[in-house]
């Protein structure tokens, strides 16, 4: 039996994403619940992290944050989404002055998630196997593609109360930089800006930290490695939810 809704196809005017009558990913905004975070923060080379930031944007340190998550619960996505934010500080001197993170990297499990992170916010994204969980007394979190890990963070579970302004401390996950390029049928591009979105009414329920220690090994089309490790800082372990809206562009290539 089928009904008026289901007979119904959106024109393109009235579309946001193809197919035109089941788009692979949800309508923003979403609301991101049962989120389950483990951040592990490390000393990298500078000149490694500069040499991946787009210009005008220019670096704030030298620490890198990966952050592993579990998103439980998110409308047009799905239940149990993992995915890995590759993230390091930057700025971006206007107008207007932005401070964030920008991503390099971004891996998720899920097509659903790379699209829309792709086609909406110009997030790196790429599949991969992406893994958080608790071995005992340590959380673990690894992410591998083409069955070869390349990142293993560890941290201990739950070892000192923390605040969530202790994560932010380093490298700001709430403003998140990208650079989005989206290309012309004729191989051209159509699209090539630095855009930035904030997480909204985030909720953070608890937060530990404790050391931490990051392994990064080579992979010919993941290269994390190009960020290699040079001191383990603290990481965390918290959980959360949050809203994911629209953005804003920042700088629009010529």
């Amino acid at each position: 039996m089928t009904t008026d809704d289901m007979l119904h196809v959106p024109t393109p005017a009235e579309a946001y994403a193809t197919p035109l009558d089941s788009p692979l990913y949800g309508r923003p905004p979403g609301r991101f619940r049962d989120g389950e975070v483990m951040t592990v923060q490390y000393r990298s080379d500078p000149a490694a992290i500069e040499a991946l930031l787009p210009r005008p944007l220019r670096p704030i340190n030298d620490v890198v944050m990966v952050q592993v998550a579990r998103w439980g619960d998110v409308p047009g996505l799905g239940r149990d989404t993992y995915e890995c934010n590759v993230m390091i500080g930057a700025r971006f001197d206007g107008p207007p002055v932005t401070s964030g993170s920008y991503s390099p990297y971004f891996y998720v499990d899920s097509d659903r998630a790379m699209a829309g992170g792709r086609e909406f916010h110009g997030q790196p994204k790429r599949r991969a196997d992406v893994r958080l969980e608790c071995r005992g007394d340590i959380v673990v979190a690894s992410v591998a593609a083409n069955g070869i890990e390349f990142f293993l963070g560890t941290m201990p579970y739950k070892a000192r109360p923390a605040t969530f302004e202790d994560v932010r401390r380093e490298v700001d996950p709430v403003t998140n930089i990208n650079l989005k390029i989206l290309p012309e049928i004729d191989g051209g591009t159509a699209v090539r800006q630095l855009t930035a979105r904030d997480l909204a009414d985030i909720v953070v329920g608890e937060c530990w930290s404790g050391p931490s220690t990051a392994e990064v090994r080579p992979h010919a089309t993941c290269p994390l490695y190009r960020l290699p490790v040079v001191a383990f800082l603290t990481g965390y372990y918290w959980t959360t939810e949050f809203s994911l809206v629209g953005g804003r562009v920042l700088h629009r290539y010529e």
